[in-house]
Formats: structure tokens, sequence, C-alpha cells
């Protein structure tokens, strides 16, 4: 397919995607060794070896390619785009909340927001991430709430936005929800849907249930722990919310959450390397959850979905390996590459309860797709599909991204994005923030 017929792929009705190996995510359709997708109208209309398809689908030939749901990351700072690798060797205490949670934050005015959000959007679709969590904790005033929102929506991508505190005497959480309900989430039918951030707060909860919103509450520890009872007896925790981070819990704090009916946000990357605690993959699945994933803030670690599997499952596998040559027995399985591919995909869908809409390639769901090229020098010879986007490949063989059945990736390249801008933007967003809370960076520390 000639480039010069994207604009024909862009406005077409009927989209059929040809001869890729088709990893669906979805148990009841299979997997297809080559196999097509035949998008209609946005959505996913069939999988499979098609044989019988409308003669007036545009084509997209996917031999040599993967064909599978985009990523999922359920936990992501959106507005921190502009401080990528700003803090590479911190911890989350001291250095963290002293910083870009205090001063940093607090000095982003709303056109940073916007510059911060868009390019954290723009780089996760770039790397295959079609649904994303923002975790937004930049809602000085409503302006700042807007910018975020207004930069989600231009990106394209499909986004749970959680709406969360700022800083300062003008901050309008939780009240302001209304507010965003009304003007930016009045329909089901639309890429942005609405949650609301907490850390176990029991008021932001009520309110929350008061007001039929999903939760998304942030660092669930150990100290916390007291805080899920309180919630439990108050009858406040309800299936569908989500708990973020999750470390060193005891046993009892995950029998809750799992009777409770909640999901689960891993971030075992960052975990690792801030100092959160151990990441509670093994607890969650000792306790029949099947966990999400999440890339938590880009600066310290990557969005790159392609380390947060591998790192979860090596992390599992070496934990479980290291008890077995210590000669424990009745040792818990270990995690499978396709487990994890599923932790990254439909699991995370679940997990921003939009599983109804996306995280597979089911017929009926949006058509949220994305096509990992294979014949490269780092990735080929393919000998196991599952395998090769978990243990081998990387953001570069993310080769085309469709969301909500729009080509929003081509042939590599980014489509309708005026990178130049977006670049700009963030470098002076970056400037300003960094000159008004008086941190100075260092290119070459």
């Amino acid at each position: 397919m000639d480039d010069a017929d994207l604009a024909r792929l862009t406005g077409a009705r009927r989209i059929l995607v040809k001869g890729g190996s088709v990893l669906t995510m979805d148990k009841q359709v299979g997997d297809f060794a080559q196999g097509d997708v035949l998008i209609e109208d946005g959505k996913i209309k069939a999988v499979g070896r098609l044989a019988d398809t409308p003669t007036d689908a545009v084509v997209v030939e996917a031999q040599n390619r993967i064909v599978m749901p985009g990523f999922v990351d359920t936990h992501h700072h959106f507005y921190q785009g502009i401080l990528r690798s700003i803090l590479v060797n911190g911890l989350l205490n001291p250095d963290y909340n002293a910083t870009i949670n205090g001063p940093i934050t607090a000095a982003y005015l709303p056109p940073d927001v916007y510059a911060g959000s868009l390019i954290s959007a723009l780089g996760m679709i770039d790397m295959g991430t079609t649904l994303a969590v923002d975790t937004s904790q930049v809602s000085h005033t409503p302006e700042h709430t807007d910018a975020g929102i207004k930069a989600l929506t231009e990106s394209g991508m499909r986004v749970v936005y959680a709406y969360w505190l700022g800083q300062g005497d003008k901050m309008q959480y939780p009240q302001d929800s209304r507010r965003l309900r009304q003007r930016y989430f009045n329909s089901e039918d639309q890429l942005l849907t609405l949650a609301l951030g907490s850390v176990l707060d029991p008021k932001i909860f009520a309110y929350a249930r008061q007001n039929d919103l999903r939760i998304v509450s942030h660092g669930v520890d150990q100290r916390r722990e007291p805080r899920l009872h309180e919630l439990q007896k108050a009858g406040l925790l309800r299936a569908g919310d989500e708990l973020i981070h999750c470390n060193d819990l005891s046993d009892t704090a995950w029998r809750l959450i799992a009777d409770a009916g909640i999901r689960v946000s891993l971030a075992p990357p960052i975990e690792m390397t801030m100092g959160h605690g151990m990441p509670g993959i093994q607890g969650a699945l000792d306790h029949g959850i099947r966990p999400s994933l999440s890339s938590d803030v880009d600066a310290t670690m990557a969005q790159d979905p392609f380390t947060i599997m591998r790192t979860t499952l090596t992390l599992q596998r070496a934990l479980v390996l290291q008890r077995a040559r210590q000669g424990e027995k009745n040792l818990p399985p270990l995690l499978t590459a396709r487990d994890v591919l599923e932790f990254a995909t439909i699991e995370g869908a679940r997990c921003a309860h939009l599983d109804h809409r996306t995280g597979s390639l089911t017929p009926g769901k949006q058509a949220d797709l994305i096509l990992l090229r294979t014949d490269s020098l780092s990735a080929w010879p393919i000998n196991n599909a599952v395998g090769a986007v978990v243990n081998v490949m990387n953001p570069s063989h993310v080769e085309t991204v469709m969301i909500d059945g729009k080509v929003k990736k081509w042939r590599g390249q980014m489509v309708g994005v005026d990178t130049a801008r977006v670049l700009r933007l963030a470098e002076e967003a970056r400037a300003g923030v960094l000159q008004r809370c008086g941190f100075k960076r260092d290119l070459l520390e």
C-alpha cells in the first residue's frame, strides 16, 4: 500500500487488515498465525481467516506484522511529560515528593499542563498505547484542568481522566467534577471518560459514591491498610474501583480487595527503582486478582509498555525461582509471556472499566489496535508471536496504531501531528516551570 493512499485509508468506512499474525487477547475468538481483521465504522466487524470480505474495504497488508490490541496503561501522570528523565536517580521520599509533588507541580500554569499532557499522550500512542488512565494531580484551578483535558482531546487517545487535587486556594476539587462531567464527559460514547482520583480518602470516596463516579486511588501500601478497612466498614468500596501500587500488603488486605471486586494497577519498574516497596504482583495473583500495568511517572522511567511487561515477567519469575532454590515447595505458577500480555491489554481495559469497548480484538468492540513489524534485524525470525512481543520487541517495532478505527500512526510516522510544535511547546513549558520554582537541571549529571 502506497503512502499516497493514507488519505483514502483515513476516510474509509471499511478497512481490512489482511494477512498478519493476529493476537486477539480474546480466548473465545482465538489467535491466528495468519488472519484478517475487518473494521467497519470504527468497530471490529470480524476476525479470522476471512474468505468473504467487502470489495470496498481499504486493504492494509499485514504480512510480517503482529496485529493485536493496543496497550493499556492504567496509571500515568500525563502533565509531567515535560519533566522526562529529570529525576532518574530519585526516590519517592524525599526526592519526588519534595520536588515534583511540591514546588515543581505548584509552578505549572495551564499552558504547561497542556504541553505536558499533549506530549505524554502522543508519546504513548507512538509506543503503541491506545488507552491510558491520566492520574491528574495538577488541578490548581479549573483552567489547569481544562488545559489537560484539551490536550487529551486533541491527541485522539482513549483516556480515563481521573480528576484529582491540585495546589493553592483556587483549587475546586472535588466539586468541579460536576462541571467537568456536564461539559466534557456527558456521553459514554466518546474517547474520554471521567473518574475521581484519591488517596484512600473516605470523604472523597463518599463524594464519589454520591455522584456515581468511579474511584482511582493512589498511594496504596502497607501504611495505608487501616484506611482500606475503614472504607470497607463504611460501605464505600465499590467493584470496578482502581487501586494503584498495592505494595507490601498483607493477605488480609488482598482478600479485602479481591472480595470487593476492585481492580489493581501495578507499576513494577517505578516501584522498584523509587522505593515504593516490593511490587504486589504475587500478592495479587495469590488472591485471584489479574493486575493491570502502568508507567506512573516518566520523570524517572519511560512510558514504554515493553519495558513494563518484561520487568513484571522477570520479577515474578525471579522471586518464585529463588523460593524454589531455597527448597520451598507448593510454589505458585510462573508467569508466562501471555499472562503479562493480557495484563498489558485486556486486564488494563478491565481496570479502566472499558473492557466492553476495547482491550481485545473482539467483534463489536472499537478498533483500537496496533501492527508490530517483525521483519527487522532486531526481531526476525519470529518463532513465537506472544514471546516476541513481550520478550523481544521494543517501541521501534510499533509501525501502525489505530484508535477508534482512526489511523494515528502509519508506517512508523505519527499522523496529523505537528511534531515540531509539540516539541517546542514542551521545551517552553519546561523552561517556564523550572524557572518559576527555581529547580536547576543538569543535562550531564
